[in-house]
């Protein structure tokens, strides 16, 4: 007969058998739990030119509303070209080609994808209001006086900026290039526009202004800001092997200038980019899913 000790050792024993029976049939018989999905994640790089302000946000959206975390870097044009050569950013859609950011594309090519052009009939070159009585760069220094010798520019870094350097030198202008910012251009323009004062300044199109105000370009017979212009979508080297999905969905990113415009009007006008980008979005909605899902 078994003693006290003794049977308190088989219960344990009893016990401790069952217990690893059970363990077992769990292991087999139980659904592993899945790995956590890997998460969506892109970085996009962008000059703060309004219309890169307005296409940069419509992207986001719509990596977002593919299930993206979007992470946005505003740098000067230089500097988002390093970035991309480096690696630092998965991609932009504020490339200025051939002519405006042809010399950044020299200095950082050879390291970065041109996907594809994501606008045509871009342009650039110097605006005026269309009350201004000349019509060609060559006429201005006969109404320098007028113009007060100044042509209003943007960031120091811009492409644009540098082909007006050259214009300056190429035409003999006797004028001084200002530089500041888009947005400060534009307000500076309202305000001469306004009161019907001659102003010059560097302008692009698309852009708002051009739907806000009369405007038009000076002739350029010397070719200085070259022809008509796309708007490339660029990639860091090697996104398209990590990011397949992504990168087609850059890939199939284009619109034409009048969407351009209507979100950077709506901006203008008060709106967030945020805002205006999702606005934008909405209205679209076949064309965003075909951005998503080709």
């Amino acid at each position: 007969m078994l003693n006290l000790n003794s049977k308190n050792l088989l219960l344990v024993l009893i016990v401790l058998f069952g217990v690893i029976f059970v363990a077992g049939c769990t292991d087999e018989s139980a659904p592993s739990t899945p790995a956590a999905a890997t998460p969506k994640e892109v970085s996009i790089g962008y000059v703060l030119w309004d219309s890169e302000i307005a296409s940069t946000n419509v992207l986001k959206t719509v990596y977002e509303q593919a299930g993206y975390d979007v992470e946005l870097k505003a740098v000067d044009a230089g500097p988002l070209y390093q970035a991309l050569a480096d690696g630092q950013v998965d991609m932009s859609v504020s490339s200025w080609m051939p002519a405006t950011h042809g010399a950044y594309w020299d200095t950082y090519g050879d390291d970065i994808v041109m996907v594809g052009k994501n606008l045509e009939g871009a342009k650039v070159g110097l605006v005026v209001p269309t009350y201004v009585t000349i019509d060609s760069i060559s006429e201005m220094n006969d109404v320098a006086d007028k113009f007060d010798g100044k042509i209003i520019g943007i960031e120091p870094g811009a492409g644009i900026m540098a082909m007006t350097e050259t214009a300056i030198e190429n035409y003999s202008l006797d004028y001084s290039l200002v530089p500041s910012s888009s947005a400060a251009m534009a307000a500076q323009l309202s305000d001469a526009y306004e009161n019907e004062e001659w102003i010059v300044v560097t302008g692009w199109t698309p852009h708002w202004k051009f739907v806000r105000f009369d405007l038009k370009y000076l002739d350029d017979p010397e070719g200085v800001y070259g022809g008509e212009e796309y708007i490339g979508s660029m990639a860091r080297t090697g996104f398209e092997a990590d990011n397949p999905e992504a990168y087609a969905i850059l890939e199939r990113f284009s619109w034409e200038p009048s969407d351009m415009e209507s979100v950077m009007l709506a901006v203008e006008d008060g709106a967030t980019p945020e805002d205006a980008a999702q606005a934008w979005v909405d209205a679209h909605p076949e064309q965003v899913q075909s951005w998503i899902n080709g």
